[in-house]
């Protein structure tokens, strides 16, 4: 049986047990306590004390989740999209793809190693699938050009 959230206490420790498993940004969490029927007011009152307490952190969950997204081999316009969908400042999600320490050009090579081997296109129709699946993968489609026309990737 679900735990009731009708206690500062219960949300409290609802909202820890959620940060305990990954960072969290205000919003996503917000969204998972009334999702689980706690009272606007104590989701507040808690993620208030959380941030004043280091526990609830935006900075941390941009960091996290910038680091998690490049590693899965994404890159920053699916980045930036994804964190803006998840109510995050735009602002604050540029500073965290620029203080990311993300060589975004390396980034896009490895991907493009791992899925087509290196093999530059021989026609129109390979260097379209091949941007395609860069683009969809969230890099900028000037940088994709560079890696196609085989200017760009080991500059």
């Amino acid at each position: 049986m679900p735990a009731v959230l009708d206690t500062p206490v219960a949300v409290r420790r609802t909202a820890m047990d959620l940060l305990a498993r990954r960072e969290h940004g205000r919003v996503e969490l917000t969204r998972k306590l009334r999702q689980r029927g706690a009272p606007p007011e104590l989701i507040d009152a808690a993620l208030d004390r959380l941030v004043e307490e280091g526990l609830l952190s935006e900075s941390r969950y941009l960091e996290s989740f910038v680091s998690y997204r490049a590693r899965s081999g994404y890159g920053p316009v699916r980045i930036r999209e994804e964190l803006g969908q998840r109510g995050l400042q735009r602002a604050d999600i540029e500073q965290a793809l620029r203080e990311c320490g993300i060589d975004w050009q390396e980034k896009l090579h490895e991907l493009w190693q791992r899925k087509f081997a290196g093999a530059l296109p021989v026609d129109a129709r390979e260097q379209a699938k091949q941007g395609r699946f860069l683009g969809y993968r969230g890099y900028p489609l000037e940088m994709i050009g560079r890696l196609l026309s085989g200017r760009g990737g080991d500059d």
